[in-house]
């Protein structure tokens, strides 16, 4: 058994999302669409049909209900996932209080989703 060493629970989704990564000097090297796979307040797995680069930041326009927020990012790790696309993991970079916010309902509002899919009829 294998023990995580996370500090903030993951909890599955399957969201749309855009992304932008930027180099050092914050020139856009490339953008695109993905998906959600799961998310927490720390960080967020996305898959997406190319690898994102490595160096450099990430950034994603998260978005909740009627809100939108941009959140910077690191890339955790990349894997090739068994469907053929690209899995990245991203770690949140100091999200200010309206990301942290909108995150936190976010993660909130997936985690009761799983809660009542959990519940015998």
């Amino acid at each position: 058994m294998t023990s995580q060493k996370r500090r903030y629970d993951r909890i599955d989704s399957l969201r749309l999302l855009s992304y932008s990564c930027v180099d050092h000097e914050n020139k856009v090297v490339s953008q695109g669409m993905g998906r959600t796979l799961n998310v927490s307040e720390g960080g967020i797995l996305i898959e997406t049909h190319v690898p994102l680069e490595k160096e450099g930041t990430v950034l994603l326009s998260i978005g909740f209900e009627d809100e939108v927020t941009e959140v910077r990012g690191k890339i955790a790790y990349g894997k090739r996932g068994e469907n053929g696309r690209e899995q990245t993991g991203i770690e949140f970079i100091d999200p200010d209080e309206k990301a942290r916010r909108i995150i936190r309902r976010y993660v909130a509002a997936f985690s009761d989703t799983r809660d009542e899919a959990d519940q015998p009829e």
